[in-house]
């Protein structure tokens, strides 16, 4: 008897819910954030690298880019112009001209240093924060973020509009996107872990690893001073600078490398400029001047 009842019970409620649900619409929007939600689960790596230039792209468009002749242009291309593939990357870089001190990486395998960040860092040290961004890529971190990213906004999009037809990926959205990008918080172990990516890097390709307790070192004292909030804000996520410089130095005692670290003065030549010059010509005229004696 008991069994007889649980059947008739699911019975009421399977029709009950084909009725329901009969009744349900969704509107194309609803329908197109439902299933950026569904790919969102099932997210591969090319879907983050298309997503990833999209945003990125859009970012571009939005910020000033320090042209091929600029000096800062060509100061990061000497300090990263021979690292454009690897680790099953195609890597490309971009100076954003913007006195912030930051710089990020996509899953596509773009790279943006912010101007501010290049002016208080040596070439050393640029490497190991640039290094450390590679490293979330390599380490799928920012395929895991834009994926995050991506699901939160189809969540927003499935409860707050109900309205009209969605495009993939709207404008709007690529916006909120790259604002997501740019103030990507991590795990605490992910940033540690590309912090020994960034060592590792350093180390494998001859660099001078104390540059990584250096660079650190000078986040850290960022965080006591006028930018404190920025810096403060922009590393939230990561472990306390001071203790990510002295883990740094930490690995390169134990590597028998450490030594203290000189920061240097980057030195950039600036482009040669051709002025074409103009010879004139002038012409002399000579007068002649007659003069006439009294007699």
């Amino acid at each position: 008897m008991k069994r007889k009842w649980i059947l008739f019970v699911a019975l009421i409620a399977f029709f009950g819910f084909s009725k329901a649900n009969a009744q349900i619409k969704f509107d194309d929007k609803a329908l197109g954030a439902l299933q950026k939600g569904v790919t969102g689960l099932t997210f591969t790596d090319a879907d983050a690298a298309k997503l990833s230039k999209a945003t990125v792209d859009k970012l571009d468009s939005e910020h000033v880019i320090a042209g091929p002749t600029d000096p800062y242009t060509i100061r990061l291309n000497k300090i990263f112009g021979k690292y454009t593939s690897g680790y099953g990357y195609t890597f490309n870089y971009k100076v954003y001209i913007i006195k912030d001190v930051n710089a990020f990486a996509t899953a596509d395998g773009s790279v943006r240093v912010f101007s501010g960040l290049m002016d208080i860092m040596d070439d050393n040290e640029l490497l190991v924060v640039i290094g450390h961004e590679i490293g979330h890529v390599v380490n799928h971190d920012s395929r895991d973020a834009i994926k995050a990213a991506y699901q939160k906004e189809a969540m927003i999009e499935g409860v707050a509009s109900q309205s009209k037809t969605v495009a993939t990926v709207t404008d709007s959205e690529l916006g909120k996107l790259g604002s997501a990008m740019i103030d990507c918080q991590h795990s605490r172990k992910q940033e540690s872990e590309a912090d020994l990516f960034a060592y590792n890097f350093m180390k494998k390709n001859g660099y001078d690893v104390n540059a990584a307790e250096s660079a650190f070192s000078i986040l850290a004292k960022m965080s006591e001073g006028t930018q404190s909030d920025f810096i403060t804000r922009m590393m939230s996520s990561h472990p306390d600078s001071k203790e990510r410089a002295e883990s740094a130095k930490k690995r390169a005692q134990t590597d028998g490398l450490y030594k203290p670290y000189v920061h240097q003065v980057a030195v950039v030549t600036p482009t040669k400029t051709t002025v074409k010059t103009t010879t004139k010509t002038t012409k002399k005229t000579t007068t002649k001047t007659t003069t006439t004696k009294k007699k």
